[in-house]
């Protein structure tokens, strides 16, 4: 099964951010936690910038093409070769996808609806790395993985279970988005797995150029049949720098994410970059966009068990 390490160093996401190499310099492990947690910070809270964007009349999906687009340029101007191997390698077009849909769901998800329900059930994202594994990469699903699927969909059957509610199925487009999201997250990371030989500069490249056009061409497609607006362009100077802030800090999250994460084992950064659901619910229950009642609790407790379970038996299972 993919590792949850995989799944937090290429968090684009929610960004292929995490796909710039950087030289980490030897720091104090006290320090190296401190810059993931300014990463899981950076994302964590990013809905609420996203927000913004959307009351300025910028929907998430246009906000993350522009975000992406940007980072696409700077991207070919730190490796202009990377385009090219691109599309030498048609596989990574998958990557392309995986990594382009994550971001169009999940920004547009935590745009719409209850962060806190949204972010657990995007991270039922080990859920579908299993099946996602065994189906790609052939790896075989062993018995403490289907123990986790089923403590993972035990918790996601509580959250999608309110009171009063009978089926525990989605109840609107935003918890559909999230669980998607997680979905194309899985995708993501077991293309990342896959190609993982590949040049780091052409596998960030996929994923930028991904995140760019899944978003805008979701947006332009769902504009044509009157589901979004277009941007309002006469409030496009304070979007616009809206945007620009927002890639600044996705670029410093990533900085940071570097930093720390070459200062640290990899299961020491997988679980502290599990404090984005930290951060993103306790700042979404502060600032009205999120609720969290004993069910949700109980059921993202399990959830967030099944991700630590995974975690701890990354090194017990047979590899493909």
């Amino acid at each position: 099964m993919q590792s949850l390490w995989m799944a937090t160093r290429t968090k684009i996401a929610h960004a292929p951010l995490g796909s710039f190499k950087v030289q980490a310099k030897k720091i104090p492990a006290t320090l190296a936690v401190v810059f993931l947690l300014i990463n899981a910070f950076v994302w964590g809270v990013s809905w609420w910038p996203f927000r913004q964007l959307e009351a300025l009349g910028l929907h998430s999906l246009w906000a993350t093409t522009i975000i992406y687009s940007l980072a696409v340029g700077v991207i070919l101007l730190w490796q202009g070769n990377a385009l090219g191997h691109l599309f030498r390698k048609p596989g990574l077009w998958w990557l392309a996808l995986g990594a382009g849909l994550t971001n169009a769901f999940f920004n547009w998800a935590v745009t719409i609806g209850d962060v806190v329900r949204v972010v657990l059930l995007f991270y039922l994202m080990p859920v579908w790395a299993v099946v996602l594994a065994r189906l790609i990469l052939n790896e075989p699903i062993t018995p403490s993985a289907l123990a986790r699927i089923a403590l993972a969909l035990a918790g996601a059957a509580l959250v999608l279970t309110p009171d009063g509610q009978s089926l525990p199925i989605p109840t609107g487009l935003a918890e559909w988005l999230g669980i998607a999201g997680g979905m194309s997250f899985a995708l993501n990371n077991i293309m990342l797995r896959k190609y993982a030989d590949e040049p780091e500069a052409a596998r960030a490249i996929a994923m930028f150029l991904g995140g760019a056009l899944c978003a805008g061409l979701l947006a332009f497609a769902l504009l044509n049949v009157g589901f979004i607006k277009a941007p309002v362009w006469d409030q496009w100077s304070q979007w616009i720098i809206g945007a620009l802030v927002l890639t600044v800090a996705f670029l410093i999250g990533n900085f940071a994410l570097q930093l720390g994460a070459g200062n640290l084992p990899a299961n020491v950064t997988a679980v502290v970059m599990l404090c984005e659901i930290i951060f993103a619910s306790v700042s979404a229950i502060l600032l009205g966009a999120g609720t969290l009642s004993t069910r949700t609790l109980i059921g993202g407790l399990m959830i967030l068990s099944a991700s630590l379970l995974a975690l701890i038996f990354r090194t017990k299972e047979p590899q493909s």
